[in-house]
């Protein structure tokens, strides 16, 4: 692992490491860091010697949201040359989101510090959340005259609901990390030390099953939001049809039969 990065990769028995490495900065998000975490997510997606992920990041904070130098970039811009500049950005910010939303495996943020903006949507593109009592949260896109554009319209709302969603991105205030385990931001709550551990344990615990069945059963309930239950029924119906054939499915059921087989002996 070379400290010079901006994103840092470890693998450990199966469970990759992530850890945004801009502690002078607190990991503010730059075009050259997400195009590292880009980069890795390419990279997870296809390996197969990885089944799960952990974020996080180095130093005090998880992620403070935007690189400053990147809006004073955009302000000094020609204004002519603004908007679509602007577009082609966003096409980036929301490619790596959904990289990591729709990785076939389980992915665990591990949130050690402040999580504000684009940070606090990085955080919600994994399936779940684990924060430290130092970590806190904040969606204050608004008060810079912004909408949240890192995925937070789409994710926010399905873990608090549309009312409380709204509620914090209007306001843009800084919600702790007991409140976040309350709102259902966070699914656990950890002291600092024990931050890594029980990410690790949780990524550990979220991928012990059938690869195959998590991928697919992924695949389909991050959709569910959005369609009928005619439409979820087809999907998990193909999605079955492929784990019949799988050789988690088929060791599973021989070693049930097996066990099955010596209890009537």
């Amino acid at each position: 692992m070379s400290q010079n990065e901006l994103v840092n990769f470890t693998l450990d028995d199966g469970i990759a490491l992530l850890t945004l490495n801009r502690p002078d900065k607190r990991n503010a998000m730059s075009d050259a860091m997400r195009a590292e975490l880009v980069e890795h997510l390419l990279a997870i997606r296809t390996d197969r010697a990885i089944r799960a992920l952990v974020i996080t990041g180095s130093g005090k904070g998880f992620c403070a949201g935007g690189d400053i130098a990147g809006m004073k970039t955009r302000m000094e811009a020609d204004p002519a040359t603004v908007g679509f500049n602007g577009w082609e950005r966003q096409q980036g910010v929301h490619y790596a989101a959904s990289l990591l939303l729709n990785l076939p495996i389980p992915t665990v943020a591990a949130v050690n510090g402040s999580a504000a903006g684009l940070g606090a949507d990085l955080a919600l593109s994994c399936d779940f959340v684990v924060a430290s009592e130092h970590a806190h949260f904040t969606w204050a896109y608004i008060a810079r005259g912004l909408v949240p554009d890192g995925g937070g319209m789409y994710f926010l709302p399905r873990r608090v609901g549309l009312a409380r969603a709204k509620a914090l991105i209007f306001s843009g205030r800084r919600v702790n990390a007991e409140e976040a385990l309350q709102l259902g931001i966070a699914d656990r709550l950890c002291s600092a030390d024990e931050l890594l551990g029980s990410a690790r344990a949780m990524a550990d615990e979220m991928s012990s099953g059938s690869r195959t069945a998590i991928a697919l059963t992924k695949s389909v309930i991050n959709k569910s939001y959005e369609m009928s239950e005619h439409q979820v029924f087809a999907e998990g119906s193909k999605a079955q049809g492929i784990c019949y054939t799988s050789e988690e499915h088929r060791r599973s059921v021989q070693a049930f039969l097996d066990r099955m087989k010596e209890a009537q002996q």
